[in-house]
């Protein structure tokens, strides 16, 4: 049985994980086609989110893990009709952790990603969700798209609020923390050229670059 969510918390650190890199049982891997969800990341909270399908055959680590935010990479490959990689906008970087957004040798473009898994409770949800929050400022929705996650922490249990301000204040604390956590070397991938973290799985070919399909990635 799920606990109660917690409380707010005044204190929060800046930083989460082991400065050595992920331990046990991360990184956990997750992958999907963007869905809808609840509407609300973009038009209530100003926060836009991804949506995965929950599939505990996929990903069994599911039904074991506490319901809360996690961090770690995520993995992109827009549709035909999607806006070309080129034209999004970096996000405004905060001062000591700059934001990594980087092409790939494959279609898929890699992002760092806080994500929320649970019920979440301020809202009140029936049904569990995976709602992703890429750290990258996109032109337009991109439902239907192909996402694969590689999630390397816990940053803090899902959390019941006073008001929807003190949610978006705490959500705007997680991107921070992810941030700065992932801005590690033992936290960043080998295929960004800034850590150590095997990240091929986000990347590996598709069916259809095999075959010598076109690629999205810009070079």
């Amino acid at each position: 049985m799920l606990s109660k969510p917690h409380l707010v918390k005044p204190q929060r650190p800046l930083v989460v994980g082991p400065s050595e890199g992920p331990r046990a049982p991360y990184p956990l891997r997750m992958e999907g086609t963007v869905i809808h969800g609840f509407g609300r990341g973009s038009k209530e909270l100003g926060i836009p989110t991804a949506n995965l399908p929950l599939d505990d055959s996929r990903a069994p680590w599911m039904a074991e893990i506490e319901r809360g935010v996690y961090f770690g990479w995520a993995s992109l490959r827009l549709q035909a009709s999607s806006p070309a990689p080129e034209s999004h906008r970096p996000m405004a970087e905060s001062s000591d952790t700059p934001l990594t957004s980087v092409d790939c040798s494959s279609d898929f473009m890699i992002y760092p990603m806080v994500m929320s898994i649970g019920y979440n409770p301020h809202f009140e949800n029936d049904a569990p969700s995976a709602e992703v929050h890429l750290l990258h400022d996109f032109d337009a929705d991109f439902y239907g798209a192909e996402m694969r996650l590689l999630i390397l922490g816990f940053i803090r249990p899902e959390r019941k609020y006073p008001s929807t301000e003190a949610l978006v204040d705490d959500i705007k604390m997680d991107v921070e923390v992810a941030r700065r956590s992932l801005a590690r070397k033992a936290w960043s991938l080998r295929e960004l050229g800034t850590g150590m973290l095997d990240g091929s799985g986000l990347v590996r070919a598709t069916e259809e670059n095999t075959e010598g399909g076109p690629s999205r990635c810009v070079g």
